[in-house]
């Protein structure tokens, strides 16, 4: 039945057995369309949504085409980043195996001279990026004068990186008889001019905007200060818990700081941006698609159209800059007909851009936000409802009062007394020892505190009243004459008090003594080298002297 399915489309007996080999029973809307007018040579503009099989749509037709018994170059097929191409090419080769067909990838980054030899070995397809399958016409060390068929794939992305010059000059280096066929997820209007210069009687295969995303994708967003982004990445990874995540960021320059502080926090990071080398980001995207790190930072142009088997989620630190950008972040994960989810993080200011790819993408993308382990809205983090479907843990969820009681180790219902951590009644009144003596010197302290504030606080009151001090003093001095007569008892504890003390007589005395001593020392230090005469006559007590 399923072999059938394809042989209707024109799909040759060699590939069945590859696509049966692969798991692909059914061919995809877009390939159902693509197929059959690709196999009759017409040029086409075809719009999918990102996941839908494009690669294969026109893959199978465009290697059944190639003779492969010529050395000539027949086909091309246009990417816009390094990392697409080369996941082209491995699709290429697999299924150009059985054909006979050769295969090879140009793209900017690796060696020149090893690319020019390898095109010595006469590959019917080639598979690159604008600018170095451009270079290499200019060198005269690739002639494509019999390239019949060319594919750009991912279109839009092609044309708004500036590529539109070069695509133009290779364009113009093909058989003038070229079949041209454009695929995208979005439809830039820039491609429109294009098409009415190189394309006749141009097909195009346009897939409902209201299916351009994945509807097996559940979108969210969360709302954070962008100083907080690292601590929400971290525990909603930590949270959902998945075997590999996918976070885009819009400047290049923060991915090298985001890297290491996602590394600190205990995650396997990669970092995949455009200004990386050729061998540094193959390695990185098969470390990532092995499994052997869990976290790929990474920019839009580095991370379209690359193909991640299982991916099930997608991080926007940074929003998409608009509707497209986002169709194709989000297809990473989702891929024919997989689930994934897609969680953007936004600023409070950046809300209003979540209702536009809303509305422009026709797709649901609420506010979530993380609380007890799971994804759910405000309003019911606030009431401390159920969580929302979906699943993802938020760090912002408000607590009750009884939580926050709870946390403190207490409650103040019915007007008991809080609790401390270590245990202990405090409803009937009891003191815990331990806690009153370890802040009995703060106690204190505060008492003084107290003192003082209550001293000014009446001093205002006074100053308030228009009683001077003076007055009070006077008023103090009446009350004072108006007590009652002390009673013997009182007179006998007064006359003890105004006895002075035992020691105060010698404390006197002792106070004398050093006085004295200096007065001796002041005569001695005025007789020291004083003739005898000198001596004799102030010993004698003469004041003049």
């Amino acid at each position: 039945m399923t072999s059938s399915v394809w042989k209707q489309l024109g799909v040759a007996d060699s590939l069945l057995a590859k696509l049966k080999e692969n798991g692909i029973e059914e061919p995809t809307q877009v390939q159902a369309e693509a197929i059959p007018l690709l196999l009759e040579g017409k040029s086409l503009s075809a719009r999918s949504q990102t996941g839908t099989g494009k690669t294969l749509a026109y893959l199978l037709p465009l290697l059944q085409k190639i003779n492969a018994a010529s050395a000539a170059v027949q086909a091309v097929v246009l990417s816009p980043t390094q990392e697409l191409a080369m996941q082209i090419v491995r699709v290429a080769e697999a299924y150009g195996e059985p054909l006979g067909v050769r295969s090879q990838g140009l793209i900017g980054g690796a060696a020149l001279k090893r690319q020019v030899e390898r095109l010595k070995k006469h590959p019917q397809l080639v598979v690159g990026t604008p600018g170095r399958i451009h270079e290499l016409i200019q060198m005269r060390k690739l002639k494509l004068s019999q390239a019949s068929v060319v594919i750009i794939d991912e279109a839009d992305q092609v044309f708004s990186l500036g590529s539109v010059k070069e695509v133009e000059q290779i364009l113009w280096a093909t058989a003038p008889n070229r079949q041209l066929a454009f695929f995208s997820a979005t439809y830039p209007p820039q491609m429109v001019g294009i098409e009415g210069r190189w394309m006749k009687d141009a097909v195009r295969i346009h897939i409902e905007p209201q299916h351009l995303v994945s509807p097996t994708i559940e979108h969210y967003y969360l709302i954070s200060d962008r100083r907080d982004k690292t601590d929400i990445v971290r525990r909603l990874v930590r949270m959902l818990e998945p075997k590999s995540a996918l976070l885009f960021l819009n400047d290049t320059n923060n991915i090298s700081n985001w890297e290491s502080k996602l590394s600190y926090e205990g995650f396997t990071v990669e970092t995949l941006y455009g200004d990386a080398d050729k061998q540094r980001r193959a390695a990185t995207l098969a470390r990532f698609r092995d499994g052997r790190c869990q976290l790929l930072l990474a920019t839009d142009v580095a991370a379209r159209g690359i193909d991640i088997d299982n991916l099930p989620l997608v991080i926007q630190i940074d929003p998409a800059a608009d509707a497209d950008h986002y169709v194709h972040r989000a297809g990473r994960t989702g891929r024919m007909g997989k689930p994934g989810t897609v969680v953007s993080i936004v600023t409070f200011q950046e809300r209003f851009i979540m209702d536009k790819f809303s509305k422009a993408l026709k797709i649901e993308l609420p506010e979530k936000t993380m609380y007890k382990g799971k994804l759910t809205s405000p309003e019911a983090a606030r009431s401390g409802g159920s969580p929302a479907k979906g699943g993802v843990h938020s760090a912002n969820a408000p607590r009750t009062q009884a939580e926050r009681d709870s946390r403190r180790g207490g409650n103040y219902a019915g007007g008991e007394n809080r609790e401390g951590r270590s245990g202990g009644a405090n409803a009937a009144g009891q003191r815990r020892e331990p806690a009153a003596a370890s802040r009995e010197g703060r106690f204190e302290t505060a008492d003084a505190r107290d003192s003082r504030v209550g001293r000014v606080r009446k001093e205002a009151d006074w100053k308030a009243a228009g009683t001077a001090p003076r007055e009070r003093s006077a008023a103090g001095e009446a009350h004072r004459r108006q007590r009652p007569a002390e009673t013997g008892e009182t007179a006998a504890i007064a006359g003890v008090r105004s006895q002075p003390k035992p020691g105060a007589a010698s404390q006197s005395r002792s106070q004398a003594q050093p006085a004295k001593a200096k007065a001796e020392r002041h005569k001695n230090r005025k007789d020291k080298g004083a003739p005898k005469w000198l001596k004799a006559k102030r010993e004698s007590g003469d004041s003049k002297l």
